[in-house]
């Protein structure tokens, strides 16, 4: 591995679905000689889209990695999904990368995933192109004007599209050239304009001199600067089937896009909780290590295989690291790099590599690797991550397979963040839970493709939570006697509602010694007990303080056992008295129809108890409807919204937060759940 530093490149290939982020994945694959033929996606033959569900759906469900040298330059790609059901895989890739690539149809337009990706790289302080594909048979005229309008006037042109769509003529190096539509030169004028701005110096020179009067290295530091502070998102265009723009594209990505000595750092922080301080990680390759996982594969060949950003420092075959604040260290026996499905094993990885380690079982998603007993509890900024409200019940379809279930669903959980795994011991019931119904139904296939299991499921089941409404006192007294040595626990506690959103907290306020200390862990794990699983309606609970403020103890007979369960019967005892209430998912749900349709759409949105907060166009006789509903209401909605447009209605869903239920709700939701009744 010869390249340096300076020379990395990190990219992310983002947008919504069909906007041809992996047919220009390929095309740049080939362009930069990684690859001798571009592979299709008709065909199944592309790098990134290896999965057989891939193939067989011909879209993207996993984010995919492979890097091409260009002169002195390496670039690591990663092509995303654009479906918004398989977010999990696209967000990660934020954790790894300088620049996000909004990749948009030239054909379509601005999209919900084009709206959502700029707002995630802005979000993540990320250096962000805007990259229109398919321009060949397009008119993009208004689609600059529309990207401006919707994100900024800091989006502006880099190249132009000539000869209908087929070639591209640059608006900054070399400005030359007659394009399509725009002057070649005012567009010029405009990108400069815009990044001399941002530096008084450059300014200065620019002023006095005129463009002649900047140096090369001073236009290129103005030019770092503006994609760091968001001050400029360069536009450029592209045709990655014909490959007009394509090898233009590679040279922006060379010449102006920034290297990790270059981009904004992400924000490493080291310690637990609120005493975490921020911390930067240099890419110097002489410090120690400090690399970031931030995506897993669960390779029937290779095993658990590990892929991370170096952020500090350089790995190297043999090194010694640690799993976060894990006291044993690992020795990377292979360390590769990733093209598609293919691993290439290689000496070492340098600040700004993306990389891969096998076999390691105790590295998990979102991990640090490091190599330095110092460097415990050091934590990358967590992503945002879009809350999995969907929910299967499942069970193996083949008596015996309970455990194989388990661990397949377990690894699956492990490559995907917004895909999880429950399983609720009181009521002996596995959920799985994901963005979507279409999420989980590919995970089921998944599942039975990779692992060989097939799963009878139930209905969706939605993610209530419980909680209460107003402060109570509660008690009891464990006491058995069972011929020898009996069990005696005595709590008395009060709970409080907390904001919305505010968890769970324990405070121990006895005082006295009623209670001697080492008996309120256990308190605590009979309160948890009835947070994980529910006091009314069997669903977890949130957003309760519980206090406990006095009790009994027994020289002899207190244990442990008598104290979880005495605190686990007071907790029942002070929310039945704290007016319990079940709390549902709210969703934002933004439904785009035709205009013709919109009265009828809205209507049937009245009657599901949404709340209608506005419409807004988008263009060629669509409009998006913008709501909050009951998850509830719309779990389903799929189906409704097709017939109601004759398929030509579509929308997008997203956690907002969590609401009470209605009276008749919350007494049906009561009503149908029947715990099995624990023998204390």
């Amino acid at each position: 591995m010869g390249h340096t530093i300076e020379g990395i490149r990190n990219l992310a290939l983002v947008g919504h679905s069909a906007a041809g982020k992996t047919t220009l994945f390929e095309a740049l694959l080939h362009a930069g000689g990684a690859i001798q033929t571009q592979g299709s996606i008709e065909r199944g033959s592309t790098v990134s889209d290896h999965d057989p569900l891939e193939k067989q759906r011909a879209h993207s469900l996993n984010a995919s990695i492979a890097s091409i040298d260009v002169g002195a330059c390496h670039i690591h790609l990663i092509d995303t999904p654009g479906a918004q059901d398989f977010r999990g895989p696209t967000l990660t890739a934020l954790a790894a990368v300088e620049t996000c690539a909004i990749v948009v149809n030239a054909h379509a337009g601005i999209e919900y995933g084009t709206q959502r990706m700029m707002h995630h790289a802005k979000q993540r302080g990320l250096a962000r192109v805007i990259i229109v594909n398919k321009i060949d048979g397009a008119s993009p005229r208004a689609l600059i004007e529309q990207l401006r309008e919707t994100f900024g006037p800091e989006c502006l042109p880099i190249n132009l599209p000539a000869q209908g769509g087929k070639a591209v003529v640059d608006c900054f190096f070399s400005p030359s050239g007659v394009a399509d539509f725009d002057s070649v030169a005012a567009a010029h004028q405009r990108i400069i304009d815009q990044v001399v701005e941002i530096n008084e110096t450059v300014m200065g020179h620019y002023l006095d001199a005129g463009e002649a009067a900047l140096s090369g290295a001073e236009l290129h530091d103005a030019f770092e600067q503006c994609l760091r502070e968001g001050h400029l998102v360069p536009i450029c265009f592209v045709s990655a089937r014909t490959g007009a723009g394509v090898r233009e594209l590679l040279a922006i990505i060379d010449k102006l896009l920034p290297s990790p000595l270059e981009g904004n750092p992400p924000a490493f922080f080291k310690g637990t909780g609120a005493s975490a301080a921020p911390m930067a990680a240099k890419p110097d390759p002489a410090a120690h290590v400090i690399a970031d996982v931030f995506k897993i594969v669960n390779d029937p060949f290779v095993g658990k295989l590990c892929v991370f950003r170096v952020f500090q420092g350089t790995i190297k075959k043999d090194s010694q690291l640690f799993v976060d604040d894990g006291k044993k260290a690992f020795k990377v026996g292979h360390l590769f790099k990733l093209k598609g499905k293919d691993y290439i094993e290689i000496d070492q990885a340098i600040p700004g590599d993306i990389a891969a380690v096998a076999k390691v079982e105790e590295i998990h998603f979102d991990a640090v690797l490091h190599d330095s007993h110092d460097e415990d509890h050091i934590h990358l900024a967590p992503l945002a991550f879009p809350q999995p409200m969907f929910g299967l019940a499942v069970e193996p379809a083949h008596k015996g397979q309970e455990q194989k279930l388990a661990a397949s669903l377990h690894k699956l959980a492990e490559e995907d963040p917004c895909f999880r795994y429950e399983h609720n011991k009181e009521l002996n019931e596995s959920v799985i839970r994901g963005l979507s119904d279409l999420h989980l139904r590919l995970m089921l296939e998944r599942l039975k493709e990779r692992y060989g299991v097939e799963v009878k499921t139930r209905p969706p089941r939605i993610a209530y939570r419980e909680t209460i409404g107003s402060n109570a006192e509660g008690q009891h007294r464990h006491k058995k006697q069972t011929g020898g040595a009996g069990q005696f626990g005595e709590v008395h506690l009060r709970i409080e509602p907390l904001p919305r959103g505010g968890g769970f907290e324990f405070v121990d306020a006895v005082k006295g010694g009623t209670i001697p200390g080492q008996f309120l862990p256990a308190i605590e794990k009979g309160v948890r007990h009835v947070l994980e699983h529910g006091a009314i309606a069997g669903y977890p609970m949130q957003d309760v303080r519980v206090i406990v403020h006095d009790g009994k103890y027994h020289s002899v007979d207190s244990k442990e056992v008598a104290f979880v369960a005495a605190g686990k019967r007071a907790f029942l005892d002070a929310i039945a008295k704290a007016r319990p209430q079940i709390l549902e998912p709210i969703v934002n749900l933004d439904v785009f129809v035709p205009d013709a349709h919109v009265g009828d759409v809205t209507g049937g949105l009245a009657g599901k108890r949404a709340q209608i907060n506005g419409t807004d166009a988008t263009g060629a006789g669509e409009l998006v409807i913008r709501a909050q509903a009951p998850l509830a209401e719309v779990a389903d909605y799929q189906t409704e919204l097709k017939s109601m447009t004759g398929g030509k209605g579509r929308y997008a869903i997203e956690f907002s937060h969590y609401d009470a239920v209605p009276a008749p709700v919350q007494k049906k939701l009561v009503e149908a759940y029947k715990p099995k009744v624990e023998e204390d």
